[in-house]
């Protein structure tokens, strides 16, 4: 993997509040809630209702057209769930996400691939060249939902695709993968504002590495299939799998790697297997996700496309990276 650069600092943090400066407002504004609309513009009365629903509010912030933000203060141990909950409610099929304020573009980012950087489910694919994809489907669903362990079920599905030429993984690629709209995006203007990223997955390195590469992450980590004879699926995955734990643990490396502050960092996912690592990131965000991780995550994204993560870090559209 080689030396990884040295991250460059980033200049978006919000300021600190001091209530001994006489130029600051009366109410210090120590949180941003960022309003997102799925498709079309964000309609001035949507913000308004947001606005006059938070307690000490400020004059909303255009970020784009389809996105604002809402500095307001609020007690430093804020519901921020609970905060954004009720403004969803004020605002059908508006994305909401409230956090603190401060140190708010990240440095460090982790994202799931099946299902959040692609719309598809690599190993549903697969098992569809060997007339299994309903079944292995409803396997992989329900280990996403949470409802069974994520590597016995992992286990199950890869012995169903024993025999499969090796060269199905190409057609899969190049016929199915479809990115996420916005990924490219993304990840470009993280990295181009001095983020590391890496694209972590329950998968295969066999579409990982293709997967990251396309998108421009900086790194990859992932299962292996195993092969027989370099032309068939052996029907298995090597050992340890890497999951739940894997993803979690990947996060922590990193971060103590590069030397970064729990705050400085975001993780992203739709599926059980992500929830310890959207728990333990700075900022975690369930996307377009499960109904058990949307409910547990800190922040969630549940129309807009990958560029909402964007606007929540506070970056303007006109900072965003075309791709």
């Amino acid at each position: 993997m080689g030396k990884r650069p040295v991250l460059r600092a980033l200049a978006a943090r919000g300021p600190a509040c001091n209530k001994h400066r006489l130029d600051w407002p009366v109410h210090c504004m120590t949180h941003v809630a960022t309003l997102i609309a799925a498709s079309g513009a964000l309609d001035p009365a949507a913000v308004e209702r947001a606005r006059a629903a938070l307690a000490n509010s400020d004059i909303a912030e255009r970020l784009g057209p389809d996105a604002a933000d809402i500095s307001f203060s609020a007690e430093l141990q804020a519901d921020h769930g609970r905060t954004a909950e009720r403004l969803r409610g004020l605002l059908n099929g508006i994305d909401v996400v409230v956090q603190r304020a401060a140190n708010r573009r990240k440095k460090l980012f982790l994202a799931d691939m099946d299902s959040t950087m692609i719309m598809q489910e690599c190993i549903d694919e697969l098992a569809d060249y060997a007339g299994l994809k309903a079944h292995v489907a409803a396997i992989t669903e329900r280990a996403m939902r949470g409802e069974i362990a994520f590597e016995p079920a992992l286990r199950e599905r890869v012995a169903l695709l024993e025999g499969l030429p090796v060269a199905v993984i190409e057609e899969v690629l190049r016929d199915r993968i479809r990115l996420t709209a916005g990924a490219r995006t993304l990840v470009a203007t993280m990295r181009a504002n001095g983020a590391y990223t890496c694209l972590v997955s329950g998968g295969f390195t066999q579409f990982t590495d293709r997967i990251a590469a396309m998108i421009g992450f900086n790194e990859t980590r992932a299962n292996r299939l195993t092969v027989i004879d370099g032309h068939k699926l052996a029907g298995s995955v090597a050992e340890p799998i890497f999951g739940r734990d894997g993803k979690r643990a990947a996060l922590i490396e990193l971060r103590q790697e590069l030397s970064l502050a729990e705050d400085a960092t975001m993780a992203i996912g739709d599926g059980a297997n992500d929830m310890d690592m959207i728990a333990e990131a700075g900022l975690g965000v369930a996307y377009h996700a499960k109904p058990k991780v949307a409910a547990a995550a800190p922040a969630r994204i549940d129309h807009a496309d990958l560029t909402a993560l964007l606007y929540v870090q506070g970056y303007r559209r006109e900072e965003f990276l075309a791709t």
